[in-house]
Formats: structure tokens, sequence, C-alpha cells
């Protein structure tokens, strides 16, 4: 799998590890920016299929 870094502010950081752990919703960081990634991709893929910017698969 292929790795990327990206620049966050530390208040973001900071809720996103609220989420990450034992006691939180995600096993790791990476684990959370992926279920990110791919609901804000679901977001987006709905609004443009609304507005008819969608490519038929």
């Amino acid at each position: 799998m292929p790795k990327i870094s990206v620049e966050i502010p530390e208040e973001l950081l900071t809720d996103l590890d609220e989420h990450v752990g034992d006691d939180g919703k995600f096993v790791n960081r990476s684990d959370a920016v992926r279920a990110s990634i791919r609901k804000t991709l679901d977001v987006l893929d709905e609004i443009d299929s609304r507005h008819g910017r969608l490519d038929d698969e």
C-alpha cells in the first residue's frame, strides 16, 4: 500500500486522536484517515451524481 505524508493543524490531529486507540473508533490514525477519505469521496460522488457529473461505469 502506498504511503503519503500530509500536514494538518495540531488541533485537527488532537481531534483525530480522540477517536483512535483502545477506547476509540479506529485502531490507528491510518485507519481513521482512510475512513475519512472514503466518506468524503462517497459524499462527493453523491453530489456529482445529483448534478449529472458522474460517468456511467
